[in-house]
């Protein structure tokens, strides 16, 4: 009898769905168990872990490579946020209209493979240009990571529960750039720069072959009251999207969240051990404890928020966001501003952890806008944005503005400091499109998926 009662929801369903009717969504008990659906959350959290440990590992052991090289600031920033970046945020579209077509599963893998394989390369150049091209496969790895995960991530937990899932996956930010802070610059200060890039690329290629044996490639859109059975172009994905006027701002957002509290924290390493006379190791010391633990504590503390009744609201989600940024911005600046260790320590402690507050909700956002064949475009489009901002513009632009700054003996943490003090401000900004999302997002919601 209840097995006939599911068959009959599931053809009514598909009837509705095939007409593109908003129904009542499938419960996520139907299609998967919820061991099954946080196994899948914690080998996604993996992957996202050593994708930001593998990108990190070269903010921490840039002076090294600068020195070694006879490097500028904005040299180093050429080589290692443009060469990623411009790469990484050029095929992710490509990679995301894939993921909206084909098997995410084993896109992720290759992706995987291809990052981490490149990675352990940069710990093989001899020389710039083969660093530079190391750089460029770990961008185009990269690119095929994020979009997929979310995509699957959204087809094993239902609407309500996204934002509480994205931001366990999240999590990786915060775990990922311990590795490539604390362990990282210890491995690099014991064995050179090189061994920190191959102890933490080849991990995710054994990581990549259990991703393949153990995880299936969900149903699109099970989850959601709105789907159909026709796969967008992306013509009519940016079509769509320009509508979502919330989607807009919460891209705007996120993205410049990234170029604020990211493109700050590409540069603290050099900054601590050009101003403070510190070596690799005592600098990720300093900054990789709080990313670990302030930036899980921020990552669960959001989680346990976003499962209260009282933030079952998007647009309370969206307005949380903008006052914890808006908050954050004060500290960013004194931390760069002060000329005492122990205050610049003490206001890291308080700035980094925002910078891993939005990630979660802010996917989780961009996946309840987006009708599920267009998820992961979405997702890299969101992406595509933020790191052009973060990974393309940031490093060479304040590697450009410290060397402007320098005297006649070239860059140095003066010159630095005063690059990050012109950034710090910028996180007003993200502040405000968030709030503006606000004013839209309960309506647009219901646009993409049929209900709140």
């Amino acid at each position: 009898m209840l097995l006939n009662m599911i068959i009959m929801s599931q053809t009514l369903r598909g009837m509705a769905m095939a007409n593109n009717e908003p129904t009542a969504p499938v419960s996520a008990d139907e299609v998967s168990s919820l061991g099954q659906r946080w196994y899948v959350l914690m080998m996604l959290l993996l992957v996202y872990t050593i994708s930001i440990a593998d990108r990190y590992v070269f903010s921490q052991v840039q002076e090294q490579i600068k020195t070694e090289m006879q490097l500028t600031d904005f040299g180093i920033g050429l080589v290692g946020g443009i060469s990623l970046g411009l790469f990484y945020v050029t095929m992710g579209i490509p990679l995301s209209w894939l993921a909206d077509r084909k098997n995410r599963r084993n896109l992720l893998a290759i992706s995987i493979t291809v990052w981490s394989a490149a990675t352990a390369l940069c710990g093989m150049s001899r020389n710039f240009v083969e660093l530079l091209l190391a750089r460029i496969g770990v961008g185009i790895g990269e690119a095929g990571g994020t979009p997929p995960c979310n995509s699957i991530i959204a087809d094993y937990f239902p609407a309500a529960r996204r934002p509480m899932a994205m931001t366990i996956f999240a999590l990786g930010a915060p775990i990922g750039a311990y590795l490539g802070a604390d362990t990282a610059g210890a491995i690099s200060q014991a064995y050179g720069w090189r061994s920190a890039f191959l102890a933490l690329g080849l991990p995710g290629i054994v990581l990549a072959i259990i991703i393949m044996l153990t995880i299936k490639e969900p149903a699109r859109g099970r989850l959601d009251a709105v789907s159909s059975d026709d796969t967008p172009t992306l013509k009519e994905t940016l079509r769509f999207l320009l509508t979502q006027k919330a989607a807009l701002h919460g891209m705007m957002g996120s993205g410049l969240s990234a170029f604020w509290g990211w493109g700050l924290m590409w540069f603290t390493a050099p900054f601590l051990q050009r101003n403070f006379d510190l070596n690799e190791a005592q600098a990720g010391a300093i900054t990789g404890p709080i990313h670990l633990w302030m930036g899980i504590g921020a990552s669960l503390l959001t989680a346990w928020l976003l499962m209260k009744p009282s933030f079952a609201s998007p647009k309370r989600v969206v307005w949380l966001l903008s006052g914890v940024t808006a908050a954050a911005t004060i500290p960013s600046f004194i931390a760069y501003y002060t000329s005492s260790l122990t205050l610049a320590t003490v206001m890291f402690w308080i700035f980094i952890p925002a910078v891993y507050f939005y990630i979660g909700p802010a996917f989780a956002m961009i996946q309840n806008l987006a009708p599920p064949k267009m998820r992961a475009m979405f997702v890299a489009i969101s992406l595509l944005f933020a790191n052009a901002l973060n990974l393309v513009i940031i490093p060479p632009l304040i590697g450009l503005m410290s060397d402007s700054f320098a005297g006649p003996s070239g860059a140095d943490g003066e010159s630095l400091r005063m690059a990050l003090l012109i950034l710090a401000p910028t996180g007003f900004w993200a502040a405000y499109h968030y709030w503006a999302a606000g004013k839209t997002i309960i309506e647009d919601q219901k646009r993409a998926i049929g209900y709140v």
